[in-house]
């Protein structure tokens, strides 16, 4: 969908990593069905998604976790290390341990294997995009999940945040509980032009690629503290 006086923008370039044959020829010939998106390469492991990756130079990669020779949460972490490429993770477990890894690593986030062509399309736009492809409260329990699950050692914190403004610090733990940018807003009494530039900042600083891995920061530096499960 382009915008009425703006000039259409080249489309979005994509590689699909996947060991099953089938399962990464049926998500290239997906996405390749949408104008916006042209797939440029496909790869059965993560070695061989990151030579793709470091030769193409695409905008997203659809990576699946586990994978022969190289796995995705570590061709994640080498690629998003080295290039601006974004990276949505493929599983099929929703609260596969794998897919807290991947996060950390630098991906925007993940999808189910099962999920819908529409879904698709709508998680590709907006990880390209730079954006957190969960809604801030999914991202809250999924987060919250991994960390009840492998305790974050109380000497880490401190540090990690100590560049962040008393200000930014709480924008981050805002961010973390699950609220949007008009959320905080409401909450700071301040614009949401305002919020978006302590984000911004929030990132920066921290050395974070986007929401995503903002609340994973949280999470593990302990400035937010995982709920116990409601009833």
């Amino acid at each position: 969908m382009s915008l009425s006086g703006t000039q259409p923008t080249s489309p979005l370039r994509l590689v699909v990593a996947d060991d099953h044959v089938v399962v990464r020829a049926g998500f290239a010939e997906v996405l390749g069905t949408q104008a916006d998106f042209e797939v440029v390469g496909t790869a059965g492991d993560g070695a061989e998604a990151l030579r793709l990756c470091r030769e193409l130079q695409p905008d997203l990669v659809l990576m699946d976790v586990r994978m022969p020779v190289m796995d995705g949460i570590e061709a994640t972490s080498q690629l998003t290390a080295e290039s601006s490429t974004r990276v949505l993770i493929l599983t099929t477990f929703d609260l596969d341990e794998h897919v807290y890894d991947a996060l950390a690593a630098g991906a925007g986030g993940f999808l189910l294997k099962d999920v819908t062509a529409e879904r698709l399309f709508d998680a590709v736009r907006v990880v390209a995009a730079g954006e957190a492809l969960l809604a801030p409260t999914v991202t809250r329990r999924l987060i919250a999940e991994f960390a009840r699950q492998r305790p974050t050692p109380s000497a880490r914190p401190s540090t990690r945040l100590a560049a962040l403004t008393p200000r930014e610090t709480q924008v981050l733990r805002l961010i973390a509980e699950g609220l949007s940018n008009p959320e905080i807003a409401g909450r700071l009494h301040v614009s949401e032009e305002t919020v978006k530039t302590h984000v911004s900042r929030v990132l920066t600083k921290l050395g974070l690629r986007d929401r995503t891995q903002a609340v994973v920061a949280a999470y593990e530096s302990g400035l937010v503290v995982p709920r116990s499960p409601g009833p």
